[in-house]
């Protein structure tokens, strides 16, 4: 395999990965939504969707990205389980452990988008790293903000 082919392959890869994040996170905040229970219900019942139509945003933009590069997006659970790097929500979480989650998760998939900003730029790939770059922004104001509802 040649260098600049590996260096597509890696970049496809990263891609994918997120794309698997943002499937994952999608149903987790879905699982969130349904099952938060307490005094700050209704607060993040309305946060948890608001979170999940995002995520469900950025699963299609990446994935629309990935065919118009030739890539193929993960498009199943089993490859999407596989790839991510996050963890589908546990039973019986209380609402700070969502909150708590979230933030982990957060973090998590801006450290990839960083190395995938890196990646895609080092291929003169501008569309992708600013693709990331706007999705990594949108990530640390959540996590800005779910950091602060911990700290209440």
């Amino acid at each position: 395999m040649t260098k600049t082919k590996d260096k597509t392959t890696r970049l496809s890869d990263t891609m994918n990965k997120q794309v698997a994040n943002f499937s994952v996170l999608y149903m987790k905040l879905h699982h969130y939504h349904w099952y938060v229970k307490g005094e700050n219900f209704f607060t993040l019942h309305v946060k948890f969707e608001e979170l999940y139509n995002e995520a469900a945003q950025h699963v299609d933009t990446i994935a629309e990205r990935m065919l118009a590069l030739g890539a193929k997006p993960a498009s199943t659970l089993e490859e999407t389980l596989k790839r991510a790097s996050i963890k589908e929500a546990m039973d019986e979480e209380s609402a700070n452990d969502m909150v708590q989650t979230l933030v982990d998760d957060v973090t998590t998939i801006c450290s990839e988008l960083s190395e995938g900003i890196t990646m895609a730029e080092d291929q003169e790939d501008e569309p992708t790293a600013d693709l990331f770059t706007e999705i990594r922004a949108s990530l640390e104001k959540h996590g800005w903000m779910l950091r602060a509802y911990l700290a209440s």
